[in-house]
């Protein structure tokens, strides 16, 4: 099966200007994000992103911090709308976590996956359904990126410099060309962007 097909995969992520993921104090230093992660503009962001989507894909770490948050938001009636449409879609949509040490999991609609995250989208591509969007978890992003396997990268680019932290493009990955196809400033000042791999 080509990669030109009706599921697109998207690594949807939050980058600082020095590209990191996170901050120099490790992988839930993201303090430095939920000021550009409230806004409206960055809601509305989130909800172009995912209303697409029928299959939601996490690392272990971003499944557990999302887990622990979002279930409860869909009934929560002080939360802003998109949050609580977000929440609707994250309970109800499939879930597949890649993960060597959960073996199952509480949240609806999830099966943990302890496998390549490359093989398995390419199975996901050949199955109907939505657009298959990878949502924060850098890991799986870098295998997706390094295996040619991501359609649409989404980027909130935040007017952070953290000086410190994961980076999503490390030396090593191979050379790609991506398109510009949509560019919203918000709020607070950050961008939320849509790069479409560019493929010949």
């Amino acid at each position: 099966m080509t990669q030109q097909n009706a599921r697109t995969v998207v690594g949807n992520i939050t980058l600082s200007l020095d590209g990191r993921v996170n901050g120099a104090g490790g992988d839930f230093d993201m303090t430095w994000i939920v000021p550009h992660a409230i806004t409206e503009g960055a809601r509305d962001h989130m909800t172009k992103v995912t209303s697409p989507a029928t299959t939601a894909v996490l690392g272990r770490k971003n499944f557990e911090g999302f887990g622990g948050f979002w279930p409860a938001v869909a009934d929560d009636e002080n939360a802003a709308p998109q949050d609580r449409a977000f929440s609707r879609w994250l309970n109800e949509v499939d879930k597949v976590v890649f993960s060597s040490t959960l073996t199952e999991s509480p949240w609806q609609n999830s099966r943990i996956v302890d496998a390549d995250p490359a093989t398995v989208v390419r199975e996901l591509r050949q199955q109907e359904g939505g657009d298959i969007v990878v949502l924060a978890s850098g890991s799986v992003i870098k295998a997706l990126l390094a295996a040619d396997e991501l359609d649409r990268l989404s980027i909130t680019l935040a007017p952070e410099l953290v000086g410190g932290g994961d980076r999503l493009f490390e030396d090593g990955l191979p050379a790609t060309s991506w398109r510009l196809t949509h560019s919203v400033p918000t709020e607070s000042g950050a961008l939320c962007l849509y790069y479409d791999r560019v493929r010949s």
